[in-house]
């Protein structure tokens, strides 16, 4: 775990879907978490790769709007986990 845990805790995140993420087990979200984990998967891939399944669930869920700022915020903390591990920090 790292700070965001407790970002997200602070959010309503609870202990049990944090050690669900640890597990790889989606069985605790709802099926607007597990979309957006699967975008967050296929976001930090290298290369991302989007697929136009993937896309096409999403858009029957999300608003333009609100996929910009789900995709901007999720490449926000690939970048800053990316400079962070360069860094050795743990945050």
């Amino acid at each position: 775990m790292d700070i965001n845990s407790a970002d997200g805790r602070k959010a309503g995140l609870t202990d049990e879907k944090l050690c669900a993420l640890v597990r790889d087990d989606l069985t605790e979200f709802n099926e607007f978490e597990r979309l957006v984990i699967e975008l967050a998967d296929a976001m930090v891939g290298a290369p991302a790769n989007i697929s136009d399944d993937l896309y096409g669930r999403l858009r029957n869920k999300f608003s333009e709007e609100q996929l910009l700022q789900l995709g901007a915020q999720i490449a926000f903390e690939n970048y800053r986990a990316r400079l962070n591990r360069v860094f050795g920090s743990r945050e």
